[in-house]
């Protein structure tokens, strides 16, 4: 079961779709304001135009899953991607992507099963992770605008919960994952600014949470909410004046190594 909707971390659906338009609009926003060609430091390879196609790529996928509510694995990516012919169109392109979002959300119940590859089999998983994939990426674009990024203390903490509880079934598409497998050792994840805390133990068949984030850990790691939602998607380097670390370094390194996706 989804750690998040037991502990009632994670936001209504409804406060996801208004986190989607708003954070899709922040993202367009400073789009238009920059050089398309600008490189993308969180996504090296990438520029300021390939972030925006793959948000609005995302975003439209998703939507067609929600549309069809799918039951079975995908087999393919196939969507209605309508892909603009000239690249400066890529920033309205991605308004139309998330207002094809918010129009595929009036078509399907959040608590309606369907196929996820994550921790919870609801329409609701999607809305979800389509939030936290558009807000990551819009700190992107401030980072390759050379703009600061402010992330809400709230939203942050739901989508550290909706990363660590998905993690352990990413596994497909991320293949270091398998990697995270121990005897026992715990890392703990603290937030500082909210009630967010979260202890990962990791055992010989994985790894999970548990349901006492108090206990004694091997590792700990405090930092404020948004500080640790970058540090979880590689964002923020744990070696960052933003974090306190106690306890074995080396397990966090591990960790770091291993939970990209």
């Amino acid at each position: 079961m989804d750690k998040s909707n037991q502990s009632g971390r994670a936001s209504a659906p409804a406060v996801h779709r208004e986190a989607i338009a708003a954070e899709t609009a922040r993202m367009v926003a400073v789009a238009k304001g920059t050089d398309l060609t600008a490189p993308v430091p969180g996504c090296p390879g990438w520029t300021l135009v390939d972030l925006v196609k793959h948000t609005g790529s995302v975003q439209r996928w998703f939507s067609a899953l929600l549309r069809q509510c799918v039951q079975e694995r995908p087999q393919s990516r196939d969507a209605p991607f309508d892909f603009p012919a000239e690249d400066s169109a890529y920033p309205d392109w991605l308004t139309a992507s998330a207002a094809e979002a918010a129009s595929a959300f009036t078509t399907v119940d959040p608590d309606a099963p369907m196929w996820v590859w994550g921790a919870d089999p609801h329409a609701r998983f999607w809305i979800r992770r389509m939030l936290f994939e558009t807000l990551v990426h819009r700190t992107d674009a401030e980072a390759a605008a050379g703009l600061p990024s402010t992330i809400d203390p709230g939203l942050a903490t739901d989508g550290i919960d909706e990363f660590l509880v998905n993690l352990p079934y990413a596994v497909f598409f991320a293949p270091k994952v398998a990697e995270l497998r121990g005897d026992g050792e715990t890392l703990r994840f603290r937030c500082t600014d909210t009630d967010g805390d979260w202890l990962v133990r990791l055992r010989p068949d994985g790894f999970g949470l548990e349901p006492d984030a108090t206990a004694g850990a091997d590792t700990t790691v405090s930092g404020t909410a948004a500080d640790l939602l970058l540090l979880m998607y590689g964002r923020r380097d744990r070696a960052s004046d933003a974090f306190e670390v106690l306890g074995d370094e080396a397990l966090l390194a591990r960790w770091a190594a291993n939970s990209a996706f």
